[in-house]
């Protein structure tokens, strides 16, 4: 099968739109950060995501800082975006034995996202850490924000990432989000990926409220600074607050009209749609590509 050139493939121009869909998934580093953007390109990909090091550790990687600039020189030749997202065990509210880990491991996922020349680091937003004191969880992110961006000076970006409502029902609203951001001492380092399983699980964006959900990130300033999204299905019904990402065409409870009313908003045109989908549940992430750029990309 001829590779698709993956540079700005345009969405087919039925509502006279014209926009540009950049689309890709999440890849291995099994072979190196040059051979995830290699693997993205086979993938018929203009984007990627990838963990930065082992997802299941906060530990500091010690790594081929050639291997990180030819796989910027590889995306910049190929017009190929990219993103990395931090390990599992990253929180941005952390107990107190792990905040300094956590904040060097956040560096070091920052340092290696750069050398690639990725746009930024996601990181999911905290999760409720006190009973009593519902400030306490804002309080500690805006410190350790503040203690890694006061260290970083760098182009990549801390891309806050809206969660699906488990373990403690913070970051499901845009007000969150945009406050978290604008009380932080440097501001201009961060930026945001929307999960539309997380949106869906949530509640904050339902399937039929397309409207209204851009309409409510354009009043707060939401959009202006998104950076990615993470195009994911949902296993369960919106609200469930379950965070299970199903593939885009099957075994998913968000209907292909209400995906189709926001992937094809004009906002997105510029922004790179990330699958964070199952490869192994009958459909692979070339395939969905493939069948993503078929419906909406060309």
């Amino acid at each position: 099968m001829k590779i698709l050139p993956p540079a700005n493939i345009m969405i087919n121009s039925r509502n006279g739109r014209g926009i540009c869909m950049i689309v890709g998934s999440h890849v291995s580093i099994r072979n190196g950060y040059l051979g995830s953007a290699q693997r993205a390109v086979a993938n018929h990909a203009s984007a990627f995501q990838y963990f930065p090091k082992n997802p299941r550790s906060l530990s500091i990687k010690n790594y081929d800082k050639e291997d990180a600039a030819s796989c910027k020189k590889f995306c910049k030749k190929h017009q190929i975006q990219s993103v990395a997202h931090t390990p599992y065990s990253t929180s941005l509210t952390p107990p107190e034995e792990k905040a300094e880990m956590t904040i060097r491991s956040l560096l070091n996922d920052l340092e290696i996202a750069n050398d690639c020349g990725s746009i930024g680091v996601v990181v999911h937003y905290g999760s409720q850490i006190s009973k009593t004191d519902p400030l306490a969880s804002y309080h500690l992110m805006l410190k350790m924000l503040n203690a890694v961006l006061s260290q970083w000076n760098g182009e990549c970006l801390i891309l806050l990432e809206n969660n699906a409502g488990t373990k403690g029902a913070l970051g499901t609203t845009f007000e969150e989000l945009i406050q978290i951001r604008s009380l932080c001492d440097d501001p201009g380092k961060i930026g945001f990926c929307f999960d539309t399983c997380h949106a869906f699980a949530s509640g904050l964006w339902d399937g039929t409220n397309t409207d209204a959900l851009i309409a409510k990130g354009e009043e707060l300033g939401y959009w202006e600074h998104l950076k990615v999204v993470h195009l994911n299905n949902s296993k369960y019904p919106t609200g469930s607050k379950k965070d299970r990402h199903a593939n885009i065409f099957s075994n998913g409870f968000i209907q292909h009209k209400e995906l189709d009313s926001l992937v094809t908003s004009p906002l997105f045109k510029d922004v790179p749609f990330i699958l964070e989908t199952p490869d192994d549940e009958g459909i692979s992430h070339k395939e969905e590509i493939d069948k993503i750029l078929e419906t909406w990309g060309r």
